[in-house]
């Protein structure tokens, strides 16, 4: 009954914050996020909450191509892509001439000034010094000149933050030079990311920590107001240096209609509303009442929308003029056990025996309808190094063989084993997987318990190593195995991407060597070795690769989903004489 009123009381918060027609412009694209956003600092933006707010307000150097697939690099504030030298060590950036950061008052006039070459230099900076607390050092960690040294110097007190970096150069305003030192070949993809966007000394030397509530940037739209926990505001940009739509895009774009808008300026909406809705019954409400323009299709919803084909509609939505996309999540979906932890971390039979008495075939139909395929090792379908036909041993569901290693690894029927703490989110979904845990766990004799929390709360408790074991799903941020890697290269452990702290050394210098290789047989085959250490010393359970199923309304133009891509709002348009009239059908 408890539940059953706070899913009711949630109901009723999420149609007071969504239906105020009144207050919402037509043209305005509105979402809903899954969990609470906890920064707005594009040096935080290590979770999808953040990646789908912050890169509309903040641009980096380079950008995917909206329509094309495979995904094509290009620029965004370069003037062109760089050119580079025969050793492939030298980057040099051309910076486009006129494009404004944000008007805001930390500005003396409050009209943004010009972006130079500097203000990248300092944004990477912000990224590598440690008291920022930034998770997304990896993306230059050991890969430019002198990055490395100037961070520990800083963290020592032996440096000043104006201290000069030899592998980023600035010989004038609009010409940026990056020297690496071996070959990156995944640059151009991390500088695509909202870590490596460029935003304004001022606003950090402002707002200090309190930057995250209020980002400067030069992205098309900029922050109207932020009403923590509930939602996120961003209005059109007035002073954006400006882009037009694609004029080109891959086979089947042309029929789809994705090319209408070929060279119109862009943005094409006013404002963008991000709704912060962690339960899913609200979440598909604001869907159904009209007062979100697009949506993920929750689990407890499937049956009731889609046929059982599972490419289709059902009837009734088709007639409310409702539209299902459906593409591959590259993406892994993940148990992971602190490898630091005094328990788990040295006992390989205690993680081996977790993983043999997990069923993950019932939990994919259970949470997933059947959206996805069960998960061998950290590389999705579609990467390098993917093998179909691979098989981790440690993936079988078998419980004797599960009390077996239990019992190798000291704790025989779970005797002498301490309850394991199993983190996770606050959401009614989250809650369910929690006892499945406990379920799958219980015939070994062994407790599990579980502790709520926030999302920012959660994430914290990864970041400073307290959790013992928890549920966590990474989306690839390039099309490169490399990006679930880096997932568990040593010196990436918490607070970096590294959440199971795993640090294997034979694993970290394969790692360091696959970086070092294009795209090619041998790179490949590192990165099976790779895959291979992981399933031998098994810091995670892998579990699913997801499907994405997202719903749209009949108003919503130039919907290409791309689950790497992001800031990818300004691409989208809103018949608004369509919205009026459906949403008064709704």
């Amino acid at each position: 009954m408890a539940q059953r009123i706070l899913v009711l009381f949630a109901l009723a918060a999420a149609l007071a914050s969504c239906t105020h027609r009144s207050r919402t412009p037509l043209n305005s694209i509105a979402y809903s996020l899954k969990s609470n956003v906890k920064s707005l600092d594009p040096a935080q933006a290590g979770d999808e909450y953040v990646n789908e707010v912050v890169p509309n307000i903040v641009e980096g150097l380079l950008q995917y191509h909206y329509l094309k697939r495979p995904l094509e690099v290009i620029p965004q504030l370069a003037d062109g892509m760089p050119k580079v030298s025969k050793d492939g060590l030298t980057h040099t950036f051309k910076i486009k001439k006129g494009v404004r950061f944000q008007d805001s008052e930390v500005f003396p006039d409050g009209k943004g000034r010009e972006v130079v070459a500097a203000d990248f230099i300092y944004s990477w900076k912000r990224i590598a010094d440690t008291r920022t607390k930034s998770d997304g050092f990896w993306i230059f960690d050991g890969k430019i000149k002198g990055i490395n040294e100037w961070r520990d110097k800083l963290a020592k007190g032996t440096g000043k933050f104006e201290d000069p970096i030899e592998g980023l150069v600035a010989p004038d305003d609009h010409t940026l030079i990056v020297k690496l030192n071996k070959p990156y070949f995944q640059l151009y993809y991390v500088l695509t990311q909202a870590y490596a966007g460029v935003i304004p000394h001022e606003a950090v030397e402002k707002y200090g920590a309190e930057f995250l509530n209020h980002p400067v940037g030069t992205g098309p739209y900029k922050l109207d107001h932020w009403i923590r926990g509930n939602k996120v505001i961003l209005s059109r940009n007035p002073n954006w240096h400006g882009e037009t739509y694609p004029t080109e895009g891959e086979k089947g774009d042309l029929e789809a209609g994705l090319l209408a808008d070929a060279g119109k300026p862009l943005p094409f909406v006013d404002q963008l509303i991000f709704y912060e809705i962690p339960e899913d019954q609200p979440r598909w409400l604001t869907m159904m009442k009209g007062a979100v323009d697009f949506s993920d299709l929750p689990k407890d919803n499937y049956d009731g929308a889609v046929e059982k084909d599972a490419k289709t509609l059902k009837p009734q939505l088709v007639k409310k003029g409702i539209r299902l996309f459906i593409a591959p999540n590259a993406d892994i979906v993940y148990i992971s056990m602190n490898q630091e932890d005094p328990i788990l971390g040295k006992n390989v039979n205690l993680r081996r025996a977790l993983a043999l008495a997990y069923n993950t075939v019932p939990s994919l139909e259970k949470f997933y309808n059947n959206r996805g395929i069960v998960a061998q090792s950290p590389i999705p379908p579609g990467l390098d190094g993917y093998d179909p036909n691979f098989k981790n041993p440690w993936k079988e569901f078998n419980l004797e063989k599960a009390k077996e290693y239990l019992a190798k690894a000291g704790y025989p029927g779970g005797k002498g084993l301490p309850p394991i703490e199993y983190s996770t989110t606050s959401s009614s979904t989250s809650n369910q997987m929690a006892e499945y845990l406990e379920q799958q766990f219980a015939p070994l004799g062994i407790k599990i318990v579980v502790v709520a929390n926030s999302w920012p709360q959660f994430t914290d408790r990864i970041r400073t190593k307290k959790s013992q074991i928890f549920g966590i799903a990474w989306r690839v941020d390039y099309p490169d195995p490399q990006n679930m890697f880096q997932l568990l290269y040593g010196p990436n452990s918490s607070p970096g991407p590294n959440n199971s702290n795993f640090n294997n050394p034979e694993f970290n210098k394969l790692y360091e060597e696959s970086l070092t290789l294009p795209p090619g047989p041998a790179r490949t085959k590192i990165y099976q070795k790779l895959r291979d250490i992981f399933v031998d010393q098994l810091p995670w359970i892998p579990t699913v690769h997801r499907l994405d199923y997202r719903i749209l309304h009949s108003w919503v133009k130039n919907y290409k989903h791309n689950p790497i891509m992001h800031g990818d709002y300004k691409y989208m348009r809103v018949d608004v004489d369509n919205k009026r009239e459906m949403k008064e059908k709704l």
